[in-house]
Formats: C-alpha cells, sequence, structure tokens
C-alpha cells in the first residue's frame, strides 16, 4: 500500500532537490545559449571554415550520450597530472561545475543546430529587402535574420529544453543531490522505492507541464504572426429601401 506519510515528510528536501534541480536546469541553458548564438550563427555561414569546426563539436556532442560527457569530465580529467595541478582545479574537483559544463556544452550544441536552421530557413526576401536598405552584414544578422530566427525556433526549443529539465537527473551520478538524489537517498533510508520515486516523478512532470505552459504563451505572443491569418466576411447587406 502506498505510504503517503513518508511523502508528506519528505516534502522540505524534496523541496530543497527541486530547487537545485532548477538552478542547475536554468544555469546550463542560459550559459547554453550564450554558447549557442555564435555558434549557430557559424554554421549556418557559408564559409566552410567557419561551420565545419562547430559541425564536429555539434556531431561529437550530439552523438555521445550526456552521462559519458558528464563521466569524461568529472572522473576524466582527474587522471591527468597538469590538470591536477593547475589553476582550474578548484573548478574541475567540484561536481557542481562539472555537471554544469557537460550540461552546457550539450545544450550548446543542440541549440546551436537549432538556431543554425532557424537562420537557413530566414525567408531571401527578408534579407534582401534590408539590403536594399544599405545595412551591412552585421546590422542585417542582428537586426533581421536573427531576431526573426530566434522567433522561429521556440517550438524546437522548448523541446531542447524539456529534454535538458530530464537530463539534469543525471547530476545525481556525481553526489549532486537534485531531485534524482533526493530519492535515491529517500529509498536507501526507507527501502521504500515506489513511494521515492513516484514523488520525483510527478514533481518532474508538475515542472515539465509548467516549462511547456510558458513555451505555448511565448509562440502565442512572438509567433503569432506565422500563423493563418483571419479574414473578415464580407458584410452582406439589405438595399436600402426605395432603391431600385
Amino acid at each position: 500500500m502506498f505510504n503517503f506519510e513518508i511523502v508528506i515528510d519528505s516534502l522540505p528536501e524534496l523541496a530543497q532537490a527541486g530547487w537545485v534541480t532548477l538552478q542547475l536546469l536554468g544555469v546550463s541553458l542560459l550559459a547554453g545559449l550564450v554558447v549557442a548564438l555564435p555558434l549557430g550563427i557559424a554554421r549556418a555561414s557559408d564559409r566552410r571554415w567557419l561551420a565545419w569546426p562547430v559541425w564536429c563539436f555539434t556531431y561529437v556532442m550530439r552523438g555521445t550520450p550526456m552521462l559519458v560527457q558528464l563521466f569524461l569530465i568529472y572522473y576524466g580529467l582527474a587522471q591527468f597530472e597538469f590538470v591536477r595541478e593547475s589553476m582550474l582545479w578548484p573548478w574541475f574537483s567540484s561536481a557542481w561545475f562539472c555537471a554544469l559544463l557537460a550540461f552546457t556544452l550539450n545544450t550548446g550544441a543542440y541549440t546551436a543546430e537549432i538556431i543554425a536552421g532557424a537562420i537557413r530557413a530566414t525567408p531571401a526576401g527578408e534579407v534582401e529587402a534590408a539590403r536594399s536598405l544599405g545595412m551591412s552584414a552585421w546590422r542585417v544578422m542582428s537586426r533581421i535574420v536573427l531576431p526573426s530566427a530566434m522567433r522561429r525556433a521556440l517550438p524546437a526549443y522548448s523541446n531542447e529544453v524539456i529534454m535538458m529539465l530530464h537530463g539534469t537527473s543525471l547530476a545525481s551520478t556525481v553526489t549532486i543531490v537534485d531531485l534524482t538524489g533526493a530519492a535515491r537517498e529517500l529509498n536507501a533510508r526507507t527501502y521504500l522505492p515506489f513511494e521515492s520515486f513516484l514523488a520525483v516523478a510527478l514533481i518532474y512532470l508538475v515542472l515539465t507541464f509548467a516549462l511547456v505552459g510558458l513555451f505555448r504563451l511565448a509562440e502565442r505572443r512572438w509567433l503569432r504572426h506565422l500563423g493563418p491569418r483571419q479574414t473578415q466576411p464580407a458584410a452582406v447587406g439589405l438595399a436600402p429601401s426605395g432603391a431600385t
């Protein structure tokens, strides 16, 4: 029988773990977006020397599991003596920093491809109209192409955010007590895996629905111009009396 008392008693602990999960998600998404913007622009470039290195980076990051990337950063780098003796070791010895770095690089690669695809989908007419006004290439990119591409990228980016929310559960494998880590600790104390992980699953579900709702509101606001236009029906009036 489901033990509600255990779940209720653990709510403060789960709330703290949920805050840790939201911090991991928010910081990694923000840093990943900062990384993805220049990479996405370079990926969409016609210059192969600029686009090819970005393609290699995104191919590797998207082609390997995020758990493996996290282990390589947290456990793998520690085996090199020059890393342990460098001034960066206090950072790389921190599970929090390693998790954020792995999440940032992973979401940065996926987001770069999303932005690059949205840039390529920019109508040529918009670019030609901007160039006809005498705008430089940088102004066309910053004022016309990029804002338009970021709006079109919202649906695909919302999926990436949801995937990153679920991906943050990997942080528990490097000693960070996020939601999944809290569920493991609760299970270790109570030997009730069903209650422990079901409670955390419901929290993830609530967070997912909240993020989906926020992105739907954003899409309604910034993608309204891409939807079908509402046409007013032609008014059919009666001829005035006395008209022939």
